[in-house]
């Protein structure tokens, strides 16, 4: 007996939403069925619909978000994707539950401790599943080191040094676009690090209990600006007079995405896809520094820059039997630029391990092919097609649980800049029920 097709409406039609609605009406045609699109940019919509007519020769209804109600009267999914603006999050998932439909989200799954609160309260009101896509879990080489650190190769986990670096094409675009405002992502610390904080959750099982954090913006500032020579710019790229003198000059009109998804929608809201990234208007921090206590009395140091010549991050688990060091460097991507996302740079990635009082070696390294480090593909398998997979001993997939873990690290380093003290994370949410995790790393 066939298993009937689950059906689809996607939220948030940006440069994230196509991996979602691409896979659905292609390689998941099977399993998954697309029934609806909606946004507040009825441009988007619209483009949306003639891609997938381009496509895959399906006439695919588009909604606006004032009426994402009558969207799921109508239309009767089973699940909706959220891919919206992180601020918006929280608004789609709980008005999905509510209507009896499953929701899956990108991450962060919102970004402060209110929304938070929300999404869990009515998860736990209308049994309803919430998946948060953490793609990062299933790149080849990060589920490597979880499979190391379950394996015991270096005992206990006693602290973590992490340090992400985000190139000057990548990071700087994190402030042109309405990810430079706090209200609208959280900052760096929830909309990017969310990915980090949820590795380190997921890697060593446990979750954090206190973070202290200290971070400015030096970099993406009008000072620094002046620095490069650049007296004459305009408030976006588009038609700046310092255009031909700057180094991080986009230019919407260069590739399909770009043109088709903000080019040619800003008369719809006039939303700006390249504003200067030396405005006044930023309100985010640009490098940010934390130190992070857990449950399971492991400590970490973390860093995110924002400005750095190469991209990645390098990471170092101390243990009770020895170190694990990792090195990860990816290429370089701007959002919705028709690139693949974060391929992993093979010659500058590694994974070594350092025993106490035997010689260290390096190990051969798991490796994927497709987005973030060949974590995109293994991650829709196990969305659109769970029954097709093996059973993962990882524990890979994510709920609000480890969605709301996740951000509370960053709104708390939120929290600990604003006010120049340690936060403990319950003084934000008590009583947050733990996630998922390997019999193995249940410690302490």
């Amino acid at each position: 007996m066939s298993i009937p097709r689950k059906r689809y409406a996607q939220v948030g039609l940006g440069g994230r939403h196509a991996m979602f609605r691409n896979h659905i009406l292609d390689k998941y045609r099977e399993q998954a069925e697309l029934v609806a699109v909606c946004d507040r940019n009825p441009g988007r919509v619209a483009a949306a619909r003639k891609a997938i007519e381009e496509k895959f020769g399906a006439d695919i209804p588009g909604y606006a978000a004032e009426d994402f109600d009558r969207m799921l009267a109508e239309t009767k999914p089973d699940c909706v994707i959220v891919t919206t603006m992180d601020s918006a999050h929280d608004l789609y998932i709980c008005r999905a539950m509510e209507s009896g439909c499953d929701a899956i989200t990108e991450k962060p799954m919102t970004i402060d401790s209110e929304k938070c609160r929300r999404i869990l309260e009515t998860q736990a009101r209308t049994g309803r599943r919430c998946t948060v896509t953490f793609n990062y879990r299933y790149a080849p080489p990060r589920t490597q080191i979880k499979e190391l650190l379950m394996s015991g190769t270096i005992g206990k986990v006693l602290s973590v040094d992490f340090h992400w670096l985000l190139n000057l094409r990548h990071g700087a675009d994190y402030f042109r676009r309405w990810h430079r405002n706090k209200a609208n992502s959280g900052g760096l610390m929830v909309h990017k690090a969310t990915h980090h904080f949820d590795l380190v959750n997921w890697w060593l099982g446990t979750v954090p209990e206190r973070v202290y954090a200290s971070g400015h913006r030096r970099f993406y500032t009008p000072q620094t600006a002046e620095r490069y020579g650049l007296k004459q710019r305009g408030e976006r790229c588009r038609g700046c007079p310092e255009a031909q003198n700057c180094q991080f000059f986009l230019d919407l009109s260069g590739g399909k995405s770009m043109r088709e998804l903000y080019l040619e929608c800003e008369k719809h809201d006039g939303y700006f896809r390249d504003r200067c990234v030396f405005s006044d208007q930023i309100d985010i921090e640009d490098s940010m520094n934390l130190v992070v206590d857990y449950a399971n009395q492991a400590k970490m140091t973390y860093s995110l820059n924002a400005f750095s010549p190469w991209e990645g991050y390098v990471v170092a688990f101390n243990g009770e039997t020895g170190r694990i060091e990792h090195k990860c460097e990816e290429t370089v991507y701007v959002n919705a630029d028709d690139t693949v996302p974060g391929m992993l740079k093979k010659e500058g990635t590694w994974i070594r391990v350092y025993p106490h009082w035997q010689p260290a070696c390096e190990v051969e390294l798991w490796t994927g092919s497709g987005g973030h480090g060949g974590a995109d593909p293994v991650m829709l398998d196990y969305i659109f097609a769970p029954e097709q997979q093996p059973a993962d001993k990882y524990l890979r997939a994510a709920d609000q649980r480890a969605g709301a873990w996740s951000i509370l690290t960053g709104i708390a380093a939120n929290h600990s800049m604003r006010e120049q003290r340690a936060v403990r994370i319950g003084e934000l949410i008590s009583n947050l029920a733990l996630p998922d995790c390997p019999e193995s790393l249940q410690a302490d």
